[in-house]
């Protein structure tokens, strides 16, 4: 009698085949490990989370034991499978007829069911199956799956007991208060993480990790000794005030009463903000027991920024930097088992990751996806320039996500910006608005307003620009100038165009054009010429991924119009520092032609600044909010996104993934390097960091449209070759222009 098997072996990879119960005892150990870490930061429900994976773990393979499928595991390399092996553990979780009544169990059978195909609509699935919900209603031979499982049921079961004699159901189910469909995917989360984990350790994929832990307190006294050093021996009197209100900032933000789960800090430019609020959420995980520290921000050159300060500023000794502080760029998540190794599981004591990153993770029935979501019970989160973070339709859900997570989930949440969106202050966003407590008492965020006011002064250019009238003007600007712009396209052309009339040291380009590692590198060269005092004449052309959280002051700035926190976050990249007593920021529109294209997101936003400049407004912090309420107030919604939120609200998990996308197309990542290419093609192993470095993302639409290829070894489509041209100025924009430029002359022709 063989020893059942749970994977086959891979001869050619040294792999030998795992066995049944080596692979379930591995589960089940990893799978109440996560269920328990989580659940004891959970108000309710956490034994019903623990008991629910106690339940589905051991038996989320229980199919693997039919005759059929034994006999293609014991063949090296594998193969498909010919009866559903999720479909066992379903029917014994469930039972003939099913007990509803049991919620416990049919919640377990649910994950199991869910493990590999995603979460379903249950109540879809009750409707439609009845009595064979949630039950494998595929062939075999001429047979329905669930037939054949139900014949051959007690057969698995015996076989699952001999091989695992030691392992028994948890008992009696505990009583289950209600649960918010969050609930189902963080324990998905816990089940898959379990699996997958082990499965990829066993085929070599991935090494096993023992992350360092948060040690709070201690990091929190690197941080006191790490800011108490800045700013020392500045003799200005200008620049000491400053330096005396951010440390007033900073005592403010750790001091502050940790009690309230979910506060504001609406602290601005140059107060110190990233610094203040990581000392506020050390000192809340000292209090409370958090395990680790997520910071959440728009875009990825803020997370390098912020990450190389927090590595600064936090490392204790004999750690490596990247083990205690975690950057992650953007979605490197992929179903393919070869590719298991390049997710990031959100493992580190403190975690920097994007916006979507993190709320798409919070929105997704995908098991790739979710496999990391269990780490966020009991973490602190800093949702940074919160005011770029999100569309504003997908404003309402993640609010009570956010909600559910500082009330259900033992999480501490900070919302900060320098221009913040006091949404749930409306009640077209929340069912109850109400005020949040502020880290920044208001004498202290007084004087910072003050300051700002001296600081920087918005103006309006009257009339719609050309290319051509735009690079006129900007020669008559002082310069150092940062112009931001509403699309990847239009600054690829206005940064060419500059490039072509006044030569290459006249322009630096920055956007998601760029891959991760060459906007890193541009970056750099920008704070070094912003550094050179006698190198003024030139401009960076950007995109809104350059304008909030980012440490750079220009000397001019100018804004495409879109909206009035846009506005006022490039605020924050001139005259950063207060070095001059006064400098200008414009508003200004560009005429849509050429290679100039629209951003149809700022259609309402943009027409409401152009109101606030008609009234003679000063372009203040304090009108964002109102500004969000006309916004509404146009598009005349008031109820914003319902049905997203009705589909969250009964458990329509495919709805809800498809409807909350924070970028609104299908995106791909497209890989840019010509070697690490070459590699992938070969089939070889690649670290989703290197991954992350060397390839952008793209719209599906636009990677079709320039010829991107997909990956042999990537089915699905979601990790493609670049072919055409690419270079560290314009990113694949490089290509890209060609193209749209052949396509003009073209037609005009």
């Amino acid at each position: 009698m063989h020893e059942p098997l749970a994977h086959s072996a891979r001869p050619k990879r040294n792999i030998p085949m795992q066995s049944y119960a080596a692979h379930i005892w591995a589960v089940v150990r990893q799978a109440v490990l996560n269920a328990h870490a989580a659940g004891e930061h959970m108000a309710t429900n956490g034994a019903v989370l623990e008991t629910v994976l106690r339940l589905a773990a051991p038996y989320h393979d229980l199919g693997k034991l039919d005759p059929a499928n034994q006999e293609v595991l014991r063949q090296s390399g594998g193969g498909h499978l010919p009866v559903h092996h999720c479909d066992a553990g379903v029917a014994h979780l469930l039972g003939s007829p099913p007990n509803w009544k049991d919620a416990v169990r049919w919640w377990a059978a649910l994950l199991i069911y869910s493990h590999h195909v995603g979460l379903p609509y249950p109540q879809g699935e009750l409707l439609e199956g009845g009595q064979r919900a949630f039950r494998d209603d595929g062939l075999i031979g001429n047979r329905k799956t669930y037939d054949v499982t139900d014949e051959r049921l007690a057969d698995y079961l015996r076989a699952h007991r001999a091989a695992l004699p030691e392992l028994s159901d948890p008992g009696p189910s505990p009583s289950a208060l209600p649960v918010h469909p969050l609930f189902f995917r963080v324990a998905l989360s816990c089940l898959v993480d379990a699996d997958h984990g082990d499965t990829a350790s066993h085929y070599g994929e991935i090494a096993s990790v023992n992350p360092p832990s948060l040690r709070a307190a201690e990091r929190l006294a690197k941080l006191n000794s790490y800011v108490g050093a800045l700013g020392q021996g500045v003799t200005d009197e200008r620049n000491a005030r400053r330096n005396r209100l951010r440390a007033q900032v900073y005592a403010a933000c750790r001091d502050g009463d940790v009690g309230p789960a979910i506060q504001e800090c609406d602290s601005p430019v140059g107060s110190g903000k990233t610094t203040a609020v990581m000392a506020h959420l050390l000192q809340a995980a000292a209090a409370k027991g958090l395990r680790r520290i997520f910071v959440v921000l728009p875009f990825t050159n803020i997370i390098d920024q912020s990450v190389e300060t927090y590595r600064t500023a936090l490392l204790l000794p004999d750690e490596q930097e990247e083990e205690v502080v975690a950057a992650h760029h953007h979605r490197a998540e992929f179903k393919e088992p070869a590719s298991r190794q390049l997710s990031a599981l959100w493992q580190a004591p403190v975690v920097v990751t994007t916006a979507v990153q993190f709320f798409e993770t919070l929105a997704s029935r995908r098991p790739a996806a979710v496999r990391k979501l269990h780490q966020l019970a009991g973490s602190a989160i800093f949702i940074d320039e919160s005011h770029a973070c999100l569309p504003v339709p997908l404003w309402p859900q993640a609010w009570a996500w956010l909600t559910q997570l500082a009330e259900q989930w033992g999480c501490h949440i900070v919302l900060g910006s320098g221009s913040l969106n006091r949404l749930w202050q409306l009640p077209d966003f929340v069912d109850q608005p109400h005020s949040l407590p502020a880290l920044v008492p208001p004498e202290v965020r007084g004087q910072t307003s003050d300051i700002e006011k001296s600081r920087i002064v918005y103006r309006t250019k009257e009339g719609a620009l050309g290319l051509e009238d735009l690079v006129g003007w900007l020669s008559n600007l002082e310069g150092p100038r940062l112009l931001i712009v509403n699309t990847v396209q239009t600054a690829a052309a206005i940064a060419s165009e500059l490039e072509r009339s006044s030569g290459r040291r006249s322009v630096e380009h920055l956007s998601t054009a760029l891959a991760p590692r060459h906007r890193g590198k541009t970056l750099k060269r920008v704070k070094k010429r912003l550094a050179t005092k006698e190198d003024t004449d030139w401009t960076l052309v950007a995109t809104s991924c350059i304008e909030a959280g980012v440490d750079l002051s220009f000397r001019t700035g100018l804004r495409e119009r879109s909206s009035l926190t846009s506005l006022i976050q490039i605020g924050g990249r001139v005259n950063r520092e207060h070095e001059r007593p006064s400098a200008e920021v414009w508003d200004f529109q560009l005429r849509v032609e050429g290679l100039v294209n629209a951003n149809p997101a700022f259609q309402d936003s943009s027409k409401v600044l152009a109101n606030l400049f008609q009234l003679k407004k000063v372009i203040s912090p304090e009108l964002c909010t109102q500004a969000l309420a006309d916004e509404l107030k146009l598009q005349g919604k008031s109820s914003i996104n319902r049905p997203l939120r009705d589909a969250e609200l009964i458990g329509d998990f495919p709805k809800v993934e498809s409807l909350f996308r924070v970028i609104g197309d299908n995106t791909v990542t497209a890989v840019i390097d010509k070697d690490l290419q070459a590699r992938l093609d070969a089939g070889e192993k690649v670290d989703w960091k290197e991954l992350q470095q060397l390839s952008v993302q793209l719209y599906a639409d636009r990677a079709l449209k320039f010829g991107a290829r997909p990956f042999a070894g990537y089915p699905d489509g979601q990790l493609v070759a670049w072919g055409l041209a690419y270079d560290k100025f314009l990113g694949y924009m490089a290509g890209a222009l060609s193209v749209l430029r052949s396509e003009q002359t073209a037609f005009l022709v």
